[in-house]
């Protein structure tokens, strides 16, 4: 019970901190279920808005409409695209934005999860794993602290690219009035192991 408890309560510090995630099931574990058609004219318009930013090469590498994610909701449908890279396991993600009947992008119900490959190719090199954020850490001085880190590689609404998050907990206790905890966190640069926020958590 405590276990649960404390992975919601490291959920709210995610979308707490300035890292603002956004959490999925990701394509490899995605159970399958009833697909959804998309018209194909919508679905082409879709395809090209995230080719406009990653380049045909990589869509076509690493992209592809994930139908079962793929919602209609009224006259609009949520994209739901995997971006999988088998060279490097950690990306397993999933791409979401809405467009509207006519297969335009509904800007303002958000985007996430497309790297900007063609104006910044650097954003799509993802040359560090996991084990070079955890290591790019301890060079840091991030503190072991009291549960093992929670390590994720992950979307950053902010920044607008993917981050390793990297969350230590150095105190936590809990009892009749609930969790109280606290700690560090920091966001690193998949790319150039840059690290580029450190913030401190509390949970009271």
């Amino acid at each position: 019970m405590k276990l649960k408890k404390l992975h919601l309560i490291l959920f709210g510090v995610l979308i707490f901190s300035t890292a603002i995630i956004s959490f999925s099931c990701s394509c490899s574990a995605c159970s399958q279920q009833e697909e959804l058609e998309v018209p194909a004219d919508i679905l082409k318009k879709a395809n090209g808005f995230i080719i406009s930013k990653t380049g045909a090469e990589f869509f076509d590498k690493y992209i592809s409409p994930d139908f079962v994610l793929t919602k209609k909701a009224g006259s609009v449908y949520e994209m739901a695209y995997c971006f999988i890279m088998p060279e490097k396991t950690f990306v397993d993600e999933v791409i979401r934005f809405t467009v509207d009947s006519t297969g335009s992008v509904v800007k303002n119900r958000g985007v996430t999860g497309i790297p900007d490959c063609i104006n910044n190719p650097s954003l799509c090199a993802f040359n560090i794993n996991e084990d070079d954020a955890r290591n790019i850490a301890k060079e840091y001085k991030l503190e072991s602290g009291v549960i093992d880190w929670k390590v994720g590689f992950l979307w950053d609404e902010k920044l607008n690219q993917y981050v390793w998050h990297v969350l230590s907990t150095l105190y936590e206790s809990e009892g009749s009035n609930g969790y109280i905890g606290n700690g560090k966190e920091l966001i690193i640069d998949p790319n150039t192991g840059l690290v580029l926020k450190e913030n401190i958590w509390k949970i009271r």
